[in-house]
């Protein structure tokens, strides 16, 4: 018994090395990609279908709590700014264009009523602007509906922005021809 228990104990330990070792890669250079976009988002990015949705979260969100109900989990960009990884990701990634591709947290009434300004937003929109060649709609999302919505996403990307309400959901679209 000891001897089987040693070797489930050894296997364990062996299967989270070989794990941590899958885990840690460095990025290929290749033509087109971003080099702000880490492996692993480019991966989600890859399996993500249309209509699938994908969290941009500020360093306030529960990144983590949130992304372990999601299929791609958690994508760990901490050291980023969302503005400059928005345009990456839509430099790749079609939005939607059945209904609002982009949804932002809607600021609280407290935060409103203090007078709270939320300037990132704008550049969210000409960064959609650009990467579509047209205007983008967004949808306000009341803050504990974005929490449940997020909840469902394909996956959530932690982010160092520090900017007060800059979480962002975009919806992928489908590349094609409509012929």
């Amino acid at each position: 018994t000891s001897g089987t228990q040693m070797f489930a104990v050894r296997l364990a330990q062996l299967t989270r090395l070989t794990v941590l070792r899958s885990s840690v890669r460095t990025m290929t250079v290749l033509k087109g990609v971003p080099s702000i976009i880490p492996p692993k988002l480019l991966y989600i990015l890859a399996q993500m279908g249309h209509g699938d949705e994908l969290v941009i979260a500020d360093g306030n969100f529960p990144a983590e709590s949130v992304a372990s109900t999601t299929p791609g989990g958690i994508v760990r960009c901490d050291a980023l700014p969302i503005p400059p990884l928005l345009e990456a990701i839509l430099q790749l990634m079609p939005l939607d264009p059945t209904c609002p591709p982009c949804a932002l947290m809607a600021m609280m009434p407290m935060h409103k009523e203090a007078g709270w300004k939320t300037p990132v937003w704008d550049e969210y929109k000409q960064i959609a602007h650009k990467a579509e060649g047209k205007p983008v709609e967004f949808e306000m999302v009341e803050r504990f509906s974005f929490y449940e919505r997020s909840k469902k996403a394909f996956a959530v990307v932690a982010t160092g922005e520090t900017a007060f309400y800059a979480n962002i959901i975009l919806k992928k679209g489908i590349i094609g021809k409509s012929e």
